[in-house]
């Protein structure tokens, strides 16, 4: 790894001690928005940051012309299945359906959107933490988003995590979770899970409180790195 790549490395722990350590601060003096609010928010925008500047990152290593990368984030059209419409029971509504069925859609789109020469080819959603039941709701959301791209490799970026099992270990082989692999067995999804931060997310001891707070490491910013880099390929 060249000295631009390590010092692009060092500037994210940077941002990540910056926010972790002063937003608990902000959000006691704000008398604009809920404490909680202020938590999440700032913690949301963190974990997307460090996603967008680890794709970068990653394809600046690749040494792929950078023009051939957009991170713009755009709302898909999920169609209407026409099998679904065959379903339907009453003569008026499936007449409807079918006299409107450009307008049958449902938007989605997640956290970070990776187009390589102007196609979406990996979905990133980015959570502070993940625990079982909001596994679900993003494999709901990648299965969809698959149905109009059936080639989209598909990422969950996370701070902490509250799936069980090892995937906050430090480890380089992750054995997952009982609960998180069974889900996983329902869904044609084949989901790279990256956790940024060690030990097991707990309820009563938030990162960004002096006491719990946890330190972003360089080992799992470059595992990430490798990570983004292998699918970028």
């Amino acid at each position: 790894m060249d000295k631009k790549i390590s010092k692009d490395i060092q500037s994210l722990i940077e941002a990540y001690e910056f926010l972790v350590k002063g937003i608990d601060t902000k959000a006691k003096e704000s008398e604009d928005r809920a404490y909680g609010g202020i938590i999440r928010a700032g913690k949301g925008m963190l974990v997307e940051s460090l996603a967008k500047s680890l794709i970068e990152i990653s394809w600046k290593e690749l040494g792929i012309n950078s023009s051939r990368l957009s991170l713009e984030k755009e709302t898909v059209k999920i169609p209407i299945k026409k099998e679904y419409i065959k379903r339907v029971k009453s003569p008026e509504v499936k007449k409807f359906i079918k006299n409107h069925i450009d307008d049958f859609y449902y938007p989605l789109r997640t956290d970070v959107h990776v187009h390589i020469d102007g196609k979406f080819k990996i979905a990133v959603e980015c959570k502070a933490y993940t625990e079982n039941a909001m596994l679900k709701r993003i494999l709901v959301d990648f299965t969809l988003l698959k149905q109009v791209f059936p080639d989209m490799l598909f990422v969950l970026f996370q701070l902490e995590s509250q799936l069980g099992g090892d995937y906050s270990s430090p480890n380089s082989i992750k054995y997952g979770s009982r609960s998180t692999h069974t889900l996983l067995s329902y869904f044609d999804i084949d989901l790279n899970i990256i956790t940024l931060l060690e030990g097991e997310r707990k309820v009563d001891e938030p990162i960004h409180k002096p006491t719990y707070y946890k330190a972003l490491r360089k080992k799992s910013l470059l595992e990430a790195l490798e990570v983004f880099k292998n699918l970028l390929k």
